[in-house]
C-alpha cells in the first residue's frame, strides 16, 4: 500500500489543526503593533524608544529558549508542549490588556516568547513526521500559511476592535481563542503516524517505510555538536538571520508606517495591513507546489528574496511624498519575503538525519529570531531617529540582500 492512499487522510486531519494553532501563535505575537499605533504608546507613556525594545522583546525571550523546546518535543512529546503552550500564550496575551505598568508589559513580551519559541521547531519536526518528500513543502507552507492569513483578517479586525473597543479589550479578546484551542489541539493530534488510531496498521507500514526510505540517503551525523558545526547549517542561521529582519521589521511596523500617511486612521491602517499578505499567501502556495513538483528548493528561495530587497530599495527612492507607490512597493516585498518559507524549512529536514533535524531546526530558527529582534527594534529606532521610514527601508532591503546571496552559497539541491 502506498503513502498516496492515506495522504488525503492525513492532510484533511492534521493540516488544518497546524494550520489554526499556528495562526493563533502569530495573532498574539503580531497583534502589539496595532496597539502601538491606537492609543497603547500614549496611555502608558511609552516612549519610542521603549516601543522599539517592547516590540523586539517577544524574538528576544523566543531566541533563547528555541532549542530546550525543540529537543523536548523531539524526545518527548510536540503535542504535550503545545498544549501547555497554547494555554500559557493565550493567558498572557489576555493579560496584556490588563496591565498598567510598563515593567510589566516588558515581563509579558518577554515571557510570551519564550512560551512560543518551541511552536515553530516542534511544528516542523511533527509534520516531518507525517509527510514525506514530495509532500513537505506544501505541508510546511500551510503550517506558516498561518502567518499571513492571520496577519490579513487580524489586520482588519485589530483595526476595529482598537477603534471601537481600544487596545486592551483586543488583546483580550484575541488571547482568549489560543486557551480554548489547546483543547481540540489536544484531542485532535497524536505525536506519530503508529499513534494514529484512524490509521491501519498497513497504512502505518507503508508510511513510516518511506520516510525511513528518505532517512537511507542522508548522511549521518553523529550528535547535535557535529550537526551544529555543519557548514550549511551556520550559513542557513545566517542567511534566516538577515531574512527576518526584513520579515519582522515589516511585520512589527507597517502599521505605524502606514498611520502615519496623510488622512489615514486605524481602521484604514487595519485594511491596507492586510494587503501584502494576500500576496503573500498567493506566492507561498504557488512557491510550494511547485518546489514539490520539481523536488528542488533554492530556486524557490532566493530569487524571492532578492525581489524583497529590490523592492523595499524601491520604497526608498519613492519616498514619502509618493505614498501609493511606496505602498505598492512595500505590497510586493511583504508578498516576496512570504513565499519562499515552505520550500525554506523542508530543506532543514532534507539535509540533516533525524537524530539531529529537531536541534537544528531550532537553532536555525532561533537566529531567526535574533533577526526578528534585531528587525522589530532597529526598524522602529531608525524610524523615530530619523522622523521617517527611507533608513529603515535601506536597512531592510540590504538584509534581505545579503540573505538572497547566501541562499545561493548555502543550498545545494539533491533529486
Amino acid at each position: 500500500m502506498t503513502t498516496n492512499t492515506i495522504a488525503r487522510q492525513r492532510w484533511t486531519r492534521l493540516i488544518p489543526v497546524a494550520f489554526i494553532t499556528y495562526s493563533l501563535a502569530y495573532l498574539d505575537r503580531a497583534n502589539f503593533g496595532f496597539a502601538a499605533a491606537g492609543g497603547m504608546a500614549d496611555d502608558l507613556k511609552i516612549t519610542a524608544a521603549m516601543s522599539s525594545l517592547l516590540s523586539s522583546l517577544f524574538f528576544l525571550g523566543y531566541f533563547f529558549f528555541q532549542i530546550p523546546g525543540a529537543l523536548y518535543a523531539a524526545k518527548k512529546s510536540a503535542k504535550k508542549l503545545i498544549f501547555w503552550s497554547l494555554i500559557l500564550w493565550g493567558a498572557l496575551a489576555t493579560a496584556t490588556g490588563m496591565i498598567s505598568n510598563v515593567n510589566l508589559l516588558i515581563v509579558i513580551r518577554f515571557m510570551l516568547g519564550v512560551v512560543e519559541s518551541a511552536v515553530m521547531p516542534a511544528m516542523i519536526i511533527f509534520l516531518s513526521r507525517w509527510f514525506t518528500k514530495s509532500e513537505r513543502s506544501r505541508a510546511n507552507t500551510f503550517l506558516i500559511l498561518g502567518n499571513p492569513v492571520t496577519i490579513l483578517w487580524m489586520s482588519i479586525l485589530s483595526g476595529y476592535l482598537v477603534n471601537n473597543l481600544g487596545w486592551r479589550w483586543m488583546f483580550i479578546i484575541e488571547g482568549i481563542p489560543a486557551v480554548i484551542w489547546a483543547f481540540f489541539w489536544w484531542r485532535l493530534i497524536e505525536d506519530k503516524p503508529r499513534q494514529a488510531k484512524w490509521l491501519s496498521d498497513a497504512e502505518k507500514d507503508a508510511l513510516e517505510e518511506q520516510l525511513q526510505l528518505e532517512q537511507q540517503n542522508i548522511k549521518p551525523v553523529r550528535n547535535y555538536g557535529e550537526a551544529f558545526r555543519l557548514r550549511v547549517v551556520i550559513l542557513l542561521c545566517l542567511q534566516y538571520a538577515l531574512w527576518s529582519i526584513g520579515v519582522y521589521g515589516f511585520v512589527m511596523w507597517l502599521p505605524s508606517i502606514i498611520n502615519a500617511a496623510p488622512n489615514s486612521d486605524i481602521v484604514t491602517t487595519g485594511w491596507l495591513s492586510s494587503v501584502p499578505y494576500v500576496l503573500a499567501i498567493i506566492g507561498m502556495l504557488a512557491a510550494s507546489y511547485f518546489s514539490d513538483k520539481m523536488l528542488t528548493r533554492k530556486i524557490f528561495v532566493w530569487p524571492f528574496l532578492l525581489v524583497g530587497a529590490i523592492a523595499f530599495y524601491g520604497s526608498y527612492l519613492a519616498g514619502t511624498d509618493n505614498f501609493w507607490l511606496s505602498f505598492v512597493l512595500l505590497v510586493i516585498a511583504g508578498g516576496a519575503m512570504y513565499a519562499p518559507y515552505g520550500p525554506f524549512f523542508a530543506v532543514i529536514t532534507e539535509v540533516l538525519p533525524k537524530n539531529v533535524s529537531a536541534g537544528a531546526v531550532a537553532l536555525i530558527n532561533s537566529f531567526g529570531a535574533l533577526g526578528s529582534f534585531i528587525g522589530a527594534y532597529f526598524v522602529g529606532y531608525l524610524n523615530g531617529a530619523t522622523g521617517g521610514f527611507g533608513a529603515s527601508y535601506m536597512f531592510m532591503a540590504g538584509s534581505l540582500f545579503l540573505s538572497a546571496v547566501i541562499t545561493l552559497v548555502a543550498i545545494r539541491d539533491k533529486k
